[in-house]
């Protein structure tokens, strides 16, 4: 790979974010961060359970927390969670040391792929279309607003998504 840019995969919950990151690591031999997981790891917790005790606030501020500490990082994917962009210094942070992607799929393809999770705290006891669709619908402009590319993932493999990702490098 000749760019030493970290890539910022946003999207909705389910959205492939994982996945991408997944293949980009080890076809690229890129670095990989699941964003989600390094703030459990640090907070010796799951989301749902920060979610419930401290709130998602504070969820937030670990998150912006973490972007920040990225500023130095090369050659990084990250997997980023799906609120990332709904704060502007959020993306600030991840413009400045990398490229923005932003994945799509519709909410009939998320529900199919978190329909069985119970880690996404925002979507339990809501897993229906309808509940996705007004979700994602309120976040579309931030995601749009703050993505140098997209990259629907809707029927499509990683690798698909991925050769197409690292075009744009």
């Amino acid at each position: 790979m000749q760019s030493k840019k970290n890539i910022f995969l946003i999207g909705f919950m389910g959205a492939g974010k994982s996945t991408v990151a997944r293949y980009l690591h080890r076809q690229q031999g890129m670095n990989w961060l699941e964003m989600d997981k390094e703030i459990e790891r640090k907070e010796g917790m799951p989301v749902s359970e920060i979610f419930r005790l401290r709130g998602e606030e504070y969820f937030r501020e670990r998150e912006t927390e973490l972007l920040l500490s990225l500023a130095d990082k090369e050659n990084t994917v990250v997997s980023c969670g799906g609120g990332v962009p709904l704060r502007a210094c959020n993306v600030e942070a991840m413009k400045k040391s990398g490229i923005v992607v932003f994945l799509t799929a519709r909410p009939e393809t998320i529900l199919d792929r978190v329909k069985d999770s119970h880690e996404r705290p925002l979507l339990e006891g809501h897993k229906d279309v309808e509940y996705i669709s007004e979700l994602l619908s309120r976040r579309m402009e931030k995601y749009e607003a703050a993505a140098d590319v997209l990259a629907a993932t809707d029927g499509r493999t990683p690798e698909e998504i991925g050769k197409e990702i690292l075009k744009y490098l």
